[in-house]
């Protein structure tokens, strides 16, 4: 039998050192990759680096980068590890906001060659979004050969990241008509141009898709909480704050940012008592953060609950040892200044360490010329001394502040309450020299077939401008039956006679949107016909306040719109805000 052969016992396998240990840190990967001249040790270094979130490490990257390529520069071709090189450099580039070096980089890219490679390409596509030039970005997109669905994806994020809601959108149809089939993260950042956009149509397909495209499926959807965030933002920021709440109730993992997109949610809807609730109910594995204390001091901002928001700023800095920030300090100015409480606000402002910004000022102006257009002549001269005074301050920062003519627009309100038309003039004058307009006011509604209609106030340019005015017309009959009258003192940067001002204020862009949606809306449509949703740049103004609750009343029906400071949920002739915003 072969197992009593007999045979000659091989010789012992020669003694070989042990394998040396993986590198397990950034340190073990340098002390390696120095003690070796390979090019592999250095790109595995170099990736290390790059992939790391410490700025130190991006930057020596960089460092590193230069040193791989002196070594395959004079080569004759650029080299595989080159090529996979370059990408990780760019990376670096992109979060530190490196604009001269990563420009260095295309420029070197374009001499090799490599610019065009659809690799290389699309981590220059997501440099340049990352400082902030898309039209840059959107001309490598545009310049690749033959682009992938991550090609897509960066150019798709790129626009989200830049606040390109509708261009995100656009690529994300285009991305389709090239047969691309969109991914997990392509619909992550589609509904975050959903989100922003108010395309809630849009949203609940991408959500449909993520539940049964192939490769995502239900299951992988219901554990991610980065998408789940993201369905909780879409319907919290489309007007949907019940199916928001749904979404989060089904959630089988949720970390502190779960908590907060929901908590900003509520807080922005006016359900206050949810959003301080569920702020209770965070479990300790999701602590509080400083974003969680916004929504927080949000939500009693928009109630006026102004002890317990100082209370919960008190909470915030005794218990969770979180430094306040702009953000939360404006949130407690904003707080004391629109409960009548000026002074405290600006006690505030004097205590704060560090200088306080333009929307700080711009929130104590408000607050400052709604006290003064309402109180009596004997007081009116103190606040409008004091409005001034925070107009000056506001408009300290009118180079850089994107908002800055509501400083002027604000200003001139309360000199027209004042009967001070001399200085209104001078208000318009000083804008024209300094060349800054009033913001233009725009509002969008999602027809039924869930295309976005975006509307200026004023407009004439839409395809169903005539059959909008006609019925905008019928609307203002009905509610001067129903005893509206104009609230001119929202017109004053308008020249004329009341009857002017009171024709500009029946042409703001909200007006022509809900126009628009009653429009195409059913004449059969009653209760349980879904609301009509508006999104809104400016804050609405009492004028716009006032005709949306009458035309709840009047046409029976619901009116959810967004504007640039909280949603309002007209109902019945009632406003979700109880006319506190």
């Amino acid at each position: 039998m072969l197992s009593t052969l007999s045979s000659p016992s091989p010789p012992p396998p020669p003694s070989l050192p042990p394998p040396p240990p993986p590198p397990s840190s950034l340190p073990n990967l340098l002390k390696l990759s120095t003690s070796s001249s390979s090019s592999p040790s250095w790109f595995v270094l170099l990736r290390s680096y790059a992939h790391s979130p410490d700025p130190a490490h991006k930057r020596r990257s960089l460092l590193l980068f230069r040193r791989i390529l002196l070594i395959h520069l004079p080569l004759a071709s650029p080299s595989r590890p080159l090529r996979f090189s370059f990408p990780l450099a760019l990376k670096s580039c992109a979060f530190l906001s490196a604009l001269p070096e990563g420009s260095q980089l295309h420029a070197l890219l374009t001499k090799l060659g490599l610019a065009p490679d659809t690799f290389v390409a699309n981590s220059l596509v997501h440099f340049y979004a990352s400082c902030g030039l898309l039209p840059l970005a959107h001309r490598v997109f545009d310049r690749i050969p033959a682009r992938s669905r991550v090609s897509w994806n960066a150019i798709v994020d790129a626009c989200v990241a830049n606040a390109a809601h509708d261009a995100a959108l656009a690529l994300f149809r285009a991305m389709q008509r090239a047969a691309h089939p969109p991914d997990a993260f392509t619909l992550q950042s589609v509904l975050g141009a959903c989100a922003a956009s108010g395309a809630l149509s849009l949203g609940m397909w991408a959500h449909a898709l993520l539940l049964r495209a192939p490769g995502l499926g239900a299951a992988p959807v219901a554990r991610d909480a980065l998408i789940n965030n993201s369905l909780v933002d879409l319907y919290a920021k489309c007007g949907a704050i019940d199916m928001a709440r749904q979404v989060f109730d089904e959630m089988p993992q949720r970390d502190a940012a779960s908590w907060n997109v929901l908590i900003l949610g509520l807080a922005a809807h006016g359900r206050v008592a949810e959003a301080l609730a569920a702020f209770a109910d965070m479990p300790a594995s999701a602590r509080p953060n400083a974003i969680t204390f916004v929504g927080v001091l949000s939500a009693c901002n928009h109630a006026g609950l102004v002890d317990e928001g100082l209370r919960y700023l008190d909470l915030m800095i005794t218990r969770f040892r979180i430094e306040p920030r702009l953000e939360h300090y404006g949130c407690v100015v904003d707080l004391l200044a629109r409960a009548g409480r000026v002074d405290a606000a600006l006690r505030v402002v004097a205590a704060m360490p560090r200088s306080p910004d333009a929307v700080i000022w711009r929130s104590l102006l408000d607050a400052c010329a709604k006290t003064t257009t309402t109180t009596t002549t004997t007081t009116t001269t103190t606040n409008l001394h004091l409005t001034e005074s925070l107009a000056e301050r506001a408009l300290q920062f009118k180079d850089e502040d994107p908002a800055a003519s509501g400083a002027y627009v604000l200003l001139s309100r309360v000199y027209a309450s004042a009967q001070r038309w001399n200085d209104v003039a001078v208000i318009r004058r000083l804008m024209t020299e300094h060349g800054i307009r009033k913001e233009p006011g725009f509002s969008s509604v999602e027809a039924d077939d869930g295309v976005l209609h975006q509307f200026v106030a004023g407009d004439t340019s839409h395809p169903r401008s005539a059959d909008v005015y006609k019925m905008l017309d019928e609307i203002q009959r009905r509610l001067e039956s129903a005893g509206y009258e104009p609230d001119c003192s929202q017109a004053t940067m308008v020249a004329g006679a009341d009857g002017v001002k009171g024709n500009s204020l029946r042409l703001h862009s909200e007006k022509l949107a809900i126009a628009f949606a009653l429009l195409h809306r059913s004449s059969s449509a009653g209760e349980g016909a879904p609301p009509i949703r508006i999104l809104k740049n400016l804050r609405v103004c009492r004028d716009c306040h006032t005709m949306s609750k009458l035309i709840s009343r009047v046409y029976s029906v619901e009116i959810i719109v967004r504007d640039r400071i909280r949603f309002h949920h007209f109902k019945a002739g009632s406003c979700s805000c109880m006319d506190y915003w």
